[in-house]
C-alpha cells in the first residue's frame, strides 16, 4: 500500500493528499472503480450529489468495510451540497440523501459545490423553455449557516467550499461560526491558480485540486481544446524523471502543498497515481511546469456567468 501523506484540517482530521475523483465515472463503472481504489490503497473518495453516482458508490464502500479491507474511520469521504439546495430548509435534505445513498452515518467533509444557487424544488439542473438554467439568488451565507448545523448534528465532521473566489471565501470567514476546512478548486499546470492557493494557505485553509490532470473528458470539451498530458514540454520532463506525465503533474501539485483527486476507473492508473511520493521534482522542473500556466479554465460554467455569485469575474 502506498505511503500517502496527509494534510491536517482545522478540526485536526487527517486528509490524504491523493484521493479518487468520481466526477464523470459512468454508472456500472464507478462501483468497481471505488472497490479497486480502496483495494490498492486509496483512503479518500471525492463524491458529489450532482454526479448522480453516489447510489453505486455507497454499496462499494460498504462492501470494502464489510470484507475487512478498511474500517470506516480509515476512510475520508467527501461530498457536496448541490446548487438547488442552498435554501435553508433544503441543506439538510441534500446531505441526508447523500448519506442514504453512500450508506454512511457521517461525511468527513461536506463542501458547498458552487457559490451560485439554482431554482429550488424541481430538476437538479432547472431550465427554461430556451434551455437556459434558471437561477436563484439565495445568498451562499444562508446555506453556510445551515451547513454549520450539520457539523453540530454530527452529519459531517467538517465543512468547506468548492469553486469559490478569494472575495467569496473571505466573506464566509467574516460571517461564519465554523470556519471552512478545505477549498476545492480547479488547479493544473494550465491553471496554476497560484494567488488563490496562496490566499487559502494564508488563511489556514487546506486546498484540493479538482480537474488536476486537465479534465479532457468534461462533457463540454471541444476536439481542439489543449490536452495537458500530451504537452511535449511535460513529456520531456516525464521522460527525464522516469515517470508518466500524470505522475509529474500530480507530484507538482503535492509539492505545492495541496491534495489531488484524479479520476480514473483503471486499476493500473490508480496505482500509478498513488506512486508520487517516491520522487521529487527539482526546483527547476517545478518552475518549468508552473510556466505552462495561461489561466486556461476547463470548468468555467460560462452559461451561468450572469449569476450574482458567479465566481470567475474576479482575478482570483
Amino acid at each position: 500500500m502506498a505511503n500517502v501523506k496527509c494534510l491536517t484540517l482545522a478540526n485536526g482530521a487527517k486528509m490524504p493528499m491523493v484521493g479518487l475523483g468520481t466526477w464523470k465515472s459512468k454508472p456500472g463503472e464507478v462501483a468497481e472503480a471505488v472497490k479497486k481504489a480502496i483495494g490498492v490503497g486509496y483512503r479518500m473518495i471525492d463524491c458529489a450529489f450532482i454526479y448522480g453516482n453516489e447510489p453505486e458508490i455507497g454499496p462499494a464502500i460498504k462492501e470494502k468495510i464489510s470484507d475487512g479491507t478498511v474500517k470506516r474511520e480509515e476512510l475520508f469521504i467527501i461530498s457536496k451540497l448541490w446548487n438547488t439546495y442552498h435554501r435553508k430548509d433544503l441543506v439538510k435534505k441534500c446531505i441526508t440523501q447523500t448519506l442514504n445513498n453512500l450508506q454512511l452515518d457521517y461525511l468527513d467533509i461536506y463542501l458547498m459545490h458552487w457559490p451560485m444557487a439554482y431554482k429550488e424544488d424541481g430538476e437538479n439542473v432547472p431550465r427554461d423553455e430556451d434551455g437556459n438554467i434558471i437561477l436563484s439568488e439565495i445568498d451562499f451565507l444562508e446555506a453556510w449557516k445551515e451547513m454549520e448545523k450539520l457539523v453540530d448534528e454530527g452529519l459531517t465532521k467538517a465543512i468547506g467550499l468548492s469553486n469559490f473566489n478569494s472575495k467569496q471565501v473571505q466573506r464566509i470567514f467574516d460571517n461564519c461560526r465554523i470556519k471552512p476546512a478545505n477549498l476545492q478548486i480547479e488547479i493544473n499546470p494550465y491553471l496554476s491558480n497560484e494567488r488563490l492557493v496562496n490566499f487559502a494557505h494564508e488563511k489556514g485553509l487546506t486546498v484540493t485540486a479538482h480537474s488536476c490532470l486537465g479534465s479532457n473528458d468534461r462533457p463540454w470539451a471541444k476536439p481542439d481544446d489543449p490536452k495537458l498530458l500530451e504537452d511535449p514540454r511535460l513529456l520531456e520532463i516525464a521522460k527525464k524523471v522516469g515517470k508518466s506525465p500524470a505522475q509529474v503533474v500530480l507530484r507538482w501539485g503535492i509539492q505545492r502543498g495541496y491534495a489531488v483527486i484524479p479520476k480514473t476507473v483503471s486499476e493500473e492508473r490508480m496505482k500509478e497515481n498513488l506512486q508520487i511520493f517516491d520522487f521529487e521534482l527539482s526546483d527547476e522542473d517545478m518552475k518549468t511546469v508552473s510556466s505552462y500556466n495561461h489561466n486556461y479554465r476547463a470548468c468555467h460554467l460560462t452559461w451561468v456567468k450572469d449569476h450574482i455569485y458567479y465566481p470567475f469575474k474576479e482575478e482570483f
